[in-house]
């Protein structure tokens, strides 16, 4: 069980809903309709996470919140609506939410979202985290592994760059967990899930009666990182105001809460990551330049899964056995077909779209062996879908176009070694070659 959580929602088909997802995702879930009846609840059972929405029957569930806090004052709450206003995210926040969310909301940023906020809790209370692995053998993921390493033990700051899924918190706790400040905090923030108003408090905290809502002082998460590690995810969705501020603290490293004068000292490690592109929004005028200097002393570039074509297998199995062990099911294989079909999708959702058809593999499927049917059904994958384009072609155009995606496909899987991969398709070394330029396929992936 990864964690409990309960689901505070008027509408039926919205709890049972969300009660169905994060079941199949591993949690223990239960529901309540109104506040009264999420306050009989929270009496008897203790949850990690309440996903609690504004509009009540018999109340305003922000309004609610603190009497919440005060019976759970570990749990994380994540405020959900369907009337989402800044001013009720800002209220929300400020009296202890974890987060806030809009419907309709994206199901996978729920559910990441729900993982982070009991994750958290789980190390706020000592209880047993999973931490996952850096996991891969390709080319591209032994260099990352080997950089790391080499860079953990310093205090330079770091940049994490990669498409989403990838796993770029994953990397920037390995630094962490690495590095001589593995006993000290790891605090985290998501940029990109915070209204530009609550930044400036959730970063540096406030004092009592600095708002209206303040009815305590509350440490910002700069303050909360002293000796330790800040990583600050997706920072290129970070406003030009906070940017400004944020760059301020770094060359100072001290700042006042909000509604104080009081000047605080934190001395931190700074990893931040982004998916964009953060030269380009520095062109577009959406990233401070000068802040980029001082964040990026480091960068590492997290490759994409379909660039790490040896690794899928590797993951998928690795993945298949923990869950297997975790819901204590029978341990789960890959037949060659189904082995074919996860090397030949696109993955665009990275190792996290993995991680999550394998958990959902061994919750649903009985039997010990996976085919490529059971992926398909999935993955809602018709077997002639990837092939329809072909079929609009000549026979010549149509073989030089499987042709080429087939090396391509090769080169990922075998880390671009040329060696290894004209001796799996049994083609003389030469004529790859000639593949490769008259195809005009990129190789600066890789070696070769």
């Amino acid at each position: 069980m990864k964690g409990t959580v309960l689901v505070v929602d008027d509408e039926k088909n919205i709890r049972e809903t969300l009660k169905n997802l994060l079941e199949e995702e591993g949690y223990y879930v239960k529901t309540a309709d109104s506040i009264e009846s999420t306050k009989k609840l929270i009496q008897s059972e203790y949850f990690h996470t309440v996903l609690l929405d504004v509009w009540l029957p018999d109340g305003d569930g922000i309004s609610f919140l603190s009497h919440l806090k005060t019976y759970l004052p570990d749990t994380s709450v994540i405020v959900i609506t369907g009337h989402g206003k800044v001013e009720h995210a800002v209220r929300a926040i400020k009296d202890g939410a974890y987060d806030f969310l809009e419907k309709p909301f994206s199901m996978e940023r729920l559910l990441l979202t729900v993982e982070r906020a009991v994750q958290e809790v789980l190390r706020r209370r000592g209880e047993k985290v999973h931490q996952d692995e850096l996991i891969g053998t390709s080319k591209p993921m032994l260099e990352l592994k080997e950089t790391i390493a080499k860079i953990a033990k310093t205090n330079i700051n770091v940049l994490i760059l990669g498409e989403s899924g990838t796993g770029k918190e994953l990397v920037a706790r390995t630094i962490h967990h690495l590095s001589e400040r593995k006993d000290a905090p790891f605090v985290d923030i998501n940029c990109a899930s915070l209204p530009d108003d609550l930044i400036e408090a959730e970063l540096f905290g406030y004092e009592k009666g600095a708002f209206t809502s303040a009815s305590a002082r509350k440490q910002g998460k700069l303050e909360l990182a002293h000796g330790g590690t800040l990583f600050l995810d997706e920072i290129g969705d970070m406003s030009l105001k906070a940017q400004a501020k944020l760059l301020r603290v770094l060359e100072t490293k001290s700042f006042t809460r909000l509604g104080g004068t009081q000047v605080v000292h934190s001395e931190f490690r700074l990893v931040s990551a982004s998916n964009k592109e953060l030269s380009e929004e520095i062109k577009k005028g959406s990233f401070r330049e000068d802040l980029y200097y001082r964040i990026s002393a480091f960068v590492l570039y997290l490759p994409p899964l379909r660039e790490r074509g040896e690794d899928i297998i590797l993951l998928a199995q690795h993945f298949l056995d923990r869950f297997s062990v975790e819901y204590k099911k029978p341990k789960k294989c890959l037949t060659d077909d189904a082995k074919a079909l996860l090397m030949a999708h696109q993955w665009r959702g990275n190792v996290r779209e993995l991680k999550n058809l394998m958990e959902r593999l061994v919750i649903l499927h009985a039997g010990e062996e996976i085919k490529a049917e059971d992926i398909r059904v999935l993955l809602g994958i018709n077997p002639l879908e990837s092939y329809e384009r072909l079929f609009q072609k000549d026979l010549k155009s149509a073989k030089r176009e499987f042709e080429k995606v087939f090396i391509e496909r090769k080169l990922r899987e075998y880390g671009y070694d040329l060696r290894k991969v004209s001796k799996a398709i049994n083609l003389d070394l030469s004529n790859l070659y000639r593949k490769i330029r008259q195809y005009g396929i990129e190789m600066d992936k890789g070696g070769g």
